[in-house]
């Protein structure tokens, strides 16, 4: 089986260009799929070839409140408390807060998200640590 590897990195560039996490193409018996971290080609006629790197699971604990407001990662990324290292955080425990204000920021993808606070209150718990990996809807604090 020859593997085209310029189509391999047009569609690798294509990934970066169109800000892609994915991206697939077939041509008649060949699929070429590329994506972040992976890349598969499958072959009508040949098993399944893969390079992929291993990621190791982090247990990611989540805690479930019984009560307060709680705001949730809006993607899947690392989260750090202050725009920098060394710089102020943007909330801490008993900070008081206003809707739309930025309690974290979220990294995916080299892009640094910011995550606004979803209501009013007073900052009751952070849940996440600095630098810690957090999944969609995972709750980065609770407030009052």
């Amino acid at each position: 089986m020859k593997i085209d590897k310029n189509l391999i990195k047009e569609l690798s560039e294509y990934l970066d260009e169109f800000k892609l996490t994915e991206i697939e193409f077939t041509d008649k018996d060949t699929k070429i799929k590329v994506s972040k971290n992976n890349v598969s080609i499958n072959n009508q006629a040949a098993p399944n070839v893969q390079n992929s790197s291993v990621i190791k699971e982090n247990p990611v604990k989540q805690n479930k409140p019984t009560s307060g407001i709680q705001v949730t990662s809006p993607i899947i990324g690392t989260a750090y408390h202050a725009p920098e290292p060394g710089a102020k955080k943007f909330v801490e425990i008993g900070k008081k807060i206003k809707k739309g204000d930025t309690v974290m920021i979220v990294e995916a993808m080299k892009t640094m998200n910011h995550v606004p606070s979803t209501a009013d209150g007073v900052v009751k718990e952070i849940c996440v640590e600095d630098g810690q990996p957090v999944e969609f809807g995972q709750t980065i604090i609770i407030l009052e």
